[in-house]
């Protein structure tokens, strides 16, 4: 599979695991109410029209929690034990969701063995599905007419690496019926190949000193309405990923290390809005009581306003109920010497600044709960990096530091789910940063929120 055909053919592939997966539950709740009589008697299954809601979370989340897993990722050098591994890991998740919406929107739900059930039919069902495509792959790679005729060019070495590099599903679905030399071959020589073999598609792997000779070779391409599919690795990038796009009438390679503006980034604002306003009504009452408390047990203001660096770095004024007493910033100085944390971070145990209602509001993290303003606002997201003051900012050693500024900042982030103030390194902080960043999807903002309940409520990691 290449290119777009790739894509195709994994998106068929998560229908139809979906539908599986949905085939699945419903033969699983058919066994648990009448077990083999059904298929014999054809009578009614029960009260299945009570749980169809269940249809909605296991047609979507289902191949979604299997792709983040990797199920989809080399059939052909996968075993059967790791495909269970990750079908269970994915399983996991999807209860976890099922389970959340059970218990938020109160929803009925299955008896306790329709489960059970569920999973053994639904983990046979997909593992049964990926064995048929292995031996399709195989099939494939045994008969030449069901290949792609494609033909190579290059120099030895390219040719001979871009070969090595290519994964073994796609090496299985392309025939190379001719290579073409860049260096020596004339481009009539690729012309000629094109008519002999009726090929739709030519992959260059040509290197920046060839370009001359590219061009030609792509123009020959382009008279004859072939594709011409160019191999741009002499731009070597370890963490940006190329993408094509138009600057005027111009063509240009886009290196990015931060997701695409697209549909996807658009709902995740949205959801951002959304969620901030929907907690926001839903803990005003809170908000308030946490107020006069703060007003009631310290002097000075409710509200601590500060400014953070935001996407690139940009400064806006972040919110926090105030936990330390009105003079903290000046006493800040004093305590640097007492620092915890490496780089230019700074955290310590037990802070003489913090106010007695302030302790018990950070570890509890309602002193965050401003900070839905910012996400209202657009200065932050529920998920992301978490915004740091100016001064330390300007501290930062490293571009890898800078690089966490790449995304909008957020109210939760991996840091804060995978031990908070009990990381001691700030090159660690940066690190799971810029996982997430790198990694980023909905899926991912959804596995840290549902993993920043059980830290918020049982206060781990903070101070």
């Amino acid at each position: 599979m290449i290119g777009r055909r790739q894509e195709l053919n994994l998106q068929l592939l998560q229908i139809a695991d979906g539908l599986l997966l949905a085939v699945a539950f419903w033969l699983a709740h058919a066994f648990r109410f009448l077990g083999a009589e059904w298929f014999v008697f054809q009578k009614p299954i029960g009260p299945f029209s009570e749980f169809q809601w269940l249809l909605f979370i296991i047609l979507p989340f289902g191949p979604i929690f299997l792709e983040t897993q990797g199920f989809y990722g080399h059939p052909l050098h996968k075993g059967i034990r790791r495909s269970i591994q990750q079908l269970g890991h994915a399983a996991f998740w999807l209860g976890l969701v099922i389970a959340a919406c059970a218990y938020f929107l109160k929803l009925g739900v299955p008896s306790r063995a329709v489960m059970p059930l569920f999973a053994v039919i639904g983990g046979t069902f997909l593992l049964a599905r990926e064995r048929v495509t292995i031996a399709r792959y195989r099939a494939l790679g045994k008969r030449e007419d069901l290949r792609e005729p494609v033909i190579l060019v290059g120099t030895p070495t390219d040719r001979r690496v871009l070969r090595e590099s290519l994964p073994a599903e796609q090496l299985q679905e392309l025939l190379v019926v001719e290579e073409f030399d860049i260096e020596s071959q004339p481009v009539s020589a690729l012309v000629e190949a094109l008519h002999k073999h009726s090929v739709s598609r030519v992959i260059f792997a040509g290197g920046h000193s060839h370009l001359d000779r590219l061009q030609q070779a792509i123009a020959a391409c382009e008279i004859e309405g072939v594709e011409a599919w160019l191999i741009a690795d002499f731009i070597r990038t370890s963490i940006a990923r190329p993408e094509f796009d138009v600057f005027g009438a111009h063509p240009v390679l886009v290196f990015r290390t931060t997701p695409e503006l697209s549909v996807t980034l658009a709902v995740k604002a949205l959801i951002d809005r959304a969620g901030a306003l929907v907690v926001l009504a839903l803990t005003s009452w809170l908000m308030l009581l946490v107020a006069l408390a703060i007003r009631v047990t310290s002097p000075g203001p409710i509200v601590f306003r500060q400014k953070r660096a935001g996407k690139n770095g940009r400064p806006f004024t972040m919110f926090k109920f105030r936990s330390m007493q009105t003079n903290a910033e000046m006493l800040h100085s004093e305590l640097v010497a007492y620092n915890q944390m490496s780089g230019p971070v700074f955290k310590i145990d037990k802070d003489p600044r913090v106010t007695p209602i302030g302790r018990f509001i950070r570890k509890t993290s309602l002193d965050e709960l401003p900070q839905l303003l910012n996400v209202l606002r657009g200065d932050m997201s529920l998920v992301g990096p978490r915004p740091l003051p100016i001064y330390e900012v300007e501290k930062f050693e490293s571009p890898a530091q800078r690089r966490r500024l790449s995304m909008k900042p957020g109210l939760t982030c991996l840091w804060q789910v995978s031990g908070r103030n009990e990381v001691k390194s700030f090159d660690q902080w940066v690190k799971l940063d810029l996982e997430y960043i790198d990694n980023w999807s909905l899926l991912l903002d959804l596995k840290i929120l549902l993993m920043t309940v059980p830290v918020v409520v049982l206060g781990r990691g903070a101070r």
